[in-house]
């Protein structure tokens, strides 16, 4: 890593699945002006397309290549990113709960980890990078001056799922998506690559109990304490 690239701050926001790590990173991005990785989006669109190519989910060689290859276009517009897979609108696709279930499979395999790694550590760029995801203050960005980890009770994370599908025109179960959590959540934590865990010199907040105004103005309380930002 070059001199230039060390020079540029990185907020990396860590966290189980529903502890707000998008919205959050998004908004904390858009207030401060930089540049935002939503590595997640990365594994999702993976598991997408190799189903479209018919690539396995045990296949680790296939699978690391699909990686590699990703033709992804993220297109910045207001209050959202789009998203271009091969030319098409993967936007509200790769949010699917059998996407993202895909996505936390193949994000066991070493392979494909390593084949995504040089893609996300691209996204830093000045002034400065919000990161979000499972492993961004762990392996992605090791130095980087400020990690969150982010966390809500699993009940929690249920409900506000379910508010998001109801939203969205979807009917689910509290229950089921609770167990879908947890089993997620076993599986993202005992996979023997990458384990989501709190980097050891990151700040934990769980946010069951937070708003999204109040989780935003204390990040960037923090990045502003530190010298990485300046006060707005």
């Amino acid at each position: 890593m070059t001199v230039a690239e060390t020079a540029v701050p990185v907020l990396t926001i860590d966290g189980p699945g529903g502890a707000g790590k998008g919205t959050i990173s998004r908004l904390v991005a858009e207030r401060l002006g930089w540049h935002l990785l939503d590595s997640g989006a990365l594994y999702r669109l993976t598991a997408l397309a190799a189903g479209k190519h018919g690539v396995a989910l045990d296949d680790e060689a296939g699978l690391a290549r699909v990686a590699a290859g990703l033709d992804v276009v993220f297109v910045a517009e207001a209050q959202a990113t789009r998203i271009l897979l091969e030319g098409d609108d993967a936007t509200a696709t790769i949010r699917t709960e059998q996407v993202g279930d895909a996505a936390s499979r193949i994000a066991a395999l070493p392979a494909v980890r390593e084949a995504l790694l040089g893609r996300q550590r691209d996204f830093r760029k000045p002034p400065g990078l919000v990161a979000d995801g499972r492993d961004m203050g762990t392996v992605v960005f090791t130095q980087a001056p400020l990690k969150i980890f982010l966390t809500a009770s699993a009940e929690e994370r249920a409900r506000r799922r379910q508010l998001q599908l109801r939203e969205a025109g979807v009917d689910a179960s509290l229950s089921s998506l609770l167990k879908e959590i947890q089993a997620r959540d076993a599986r993202d934590m005992q996979r023997s690559v990458a384990p989501l865990k709190p980097a050891d010199d990151a700040i934990t907040l769980d946010t069951t109990r937070l708003t999204i105004p109040e989780v935003v103005d204390r990040l960037t309380e923090l990045l502003t304490e530190r010298g990485l930002a300046s006060a707005t």
